[in-house]
């Protein structure tokens, strides 16, 4: 099996509502929308948000109810950006879960969860490079 990931899917409760807040509130532009599911091109994968019921009956069995098992970071070129996305998040109605701060790594961040409680990361590590095209290379 290659090291990639093609696409990431998270189930929602209500699917209306997540449109909402990824695409009115956050500003992302879906390039698929049925009803059931919603895909979201990034910079080499598919985002994808799931209704909750079509998620488990395609996986065959239940699953939490809260995101809160991982989260998923989005990297920024500068702490006045991790800000503002924290901002625009609380103003769309997101849980801030904790406030961007200067971090012990040499990095600043914050996180805050969606209405189905998946969390995000808000981060800037300098030592991370963040290409044009929205690639972050890991760089030790």
């Amino acid at each position: 099996m290659e090291q990639r990931v093609a696409v990431i899917t998270l189930p929602v409760e209500d699917l209306a509502a997540s449109r909402s807040f990824y695409c009115s509130g956050l500003g992302w532009s879906p390039v698929f929308d049925n009803g059931e599911v919603i895909f979201f091109q990034f910079n080499g994968f598919v985002f994808a948000l799931w209704s909750r019921a079509a998620f488990e009956a395609d996986i065959r069995v239940p699953v939490a109810r809260n995101g809160h098992t991982f989260a998923v970071a989005h990297n920024v070129g500068g702490r006045d950006e991790v800000d503002s996305i924290i901002s625009l998040a609380r103003s769309i109605g997101a849980s801030i879960l904790r406030e961007p701060e200067a971090q012990p790594w040499g990095g600043y961040s914050g996180y805050f969860a969606d209405p189905d409680g998946h969390v995000w990361e808000i981060a800037h590590n300098p030592a991370w490079e963040i290409s044009p095209e929205g690639y972050t290379s890991f760089r030790s």
